[in-house]
C-alpha cells in the first residue's frame, strides 16, 4: 500500500516540486561560497542541490515512462552520502558550540529527508554497474576536489577538523557507492529468481 502511495504520480508531482524547491534553496544558499570560488570549481561547490537536482531529474524520467540510468545512480550515491554528511556536520556543530539555531535544526530534518528518499526510491532504480562506477568516480573525485583543493562547504566553526571531516567524508563515500551497489544487486538476483 505504502508503496502503490510513494509511485502513484500525483505523489511524484508533489516530490518533484519539494525536491526542485530544495534544489534552488540550495543553490542560493552556496551563492556567497561560489562568489568566492574560482569558476573551474563551481560544479563542485553546492554539493546536496546538486544531489537533488539529480533526484530530480530520476523522478521527471518516471514520470515520463523512462529510467535516466546514470542520473539514478548519481542520485542516490549523492543524496544518501550528502544528507547524512549534512546531519553530521550541524550535529557536529552543535557538538562544538553547544546549541545551534532553527536553519541548523531544518538543514538536519531537511538533508535526512534526501537520505531517506533516495533509500526509498530504491525499487525504482534501473541502473547497472557501469552507471555505479562512473557515478562512484564522480563522488571520489568531488572529495578530492573538496579535500585536497579546499573546495568543501564551508562549516566556519569546523574548519579546524577538516582532515578528520575530509576522512569521514571519503569513508561515507565508500559506503554510499557499496550501497547502490547492494541495490543493484538485489535487482539482479531478483531478475535472475524470475527469469
Amino acid at each position: 500500500m505504502a508503496w502503490l502511495i510513494l509511485t502513484h504520480k500525483s505523489f511524484l508531482w508533489i516530490l518533484l516540486f519539494v525536491n526542485i524547491f530544495g534544489t534552488v534553496y540550495g543553490y542560493d544558499w552556496y551563492m556567497w561560497q561560489l562568489e568566492m570560488t574560482d569558476p573551474i570549481f563551481w560544479i563542485f561547490v553546492p554539493d546536496s542541490p546538486t544531489a537533488s537536482l539529480f533526484f530530480s531529474i530520476a523522478i521527471i524520467g518516471w514520470l515520463i515512462g523512462k529510467n535516466f540510468k546514470l542520473i539514478e545512480a548519481l542520485a542516490l550515491i549523492t543524496l544518501v552520502k550528502y544528507g547524512l554528511w549534512a546531519v553530521v556536520m550541524n550535529l557536529l556543530t552543535l557538538n562544538e558550540l553547544g546549541s545551534i539555531d532553527k536553519v541548523g535544526w531544518m538543514l538536519i530534518g531537511s538533508h535526512f529527508a534526501m537520505a531517506v528518499q533516495a533509500i526509498l526510491y530504491s525499487g525504482m532504480y534501473k541502473f547497472d554497474f557501469k552507471h555505479i562506477v562512473i557515478a562512484a568516480i564522480w563522488t571520489l573525485h568531488n572529495d578530492v576536489i573538496d579535500y585536497v583543493f579546499g573546495q568543501m562547504p564551508i562549516y566556519y566553526d569546523l574548519m579546524k577538523h577538516m582532515q578528520q571531516i575530509g576522512y569521514f567524508t571519503f569513508w561515507l563515500s565508500i559506503a554510499c557507492i557499496t550501497l547502490a551497489y547492494i541495490v543493484w544487486r538485489k535487482r539482479v538476483k531478483r531478475k535472475t529468481v524470475i527469469v
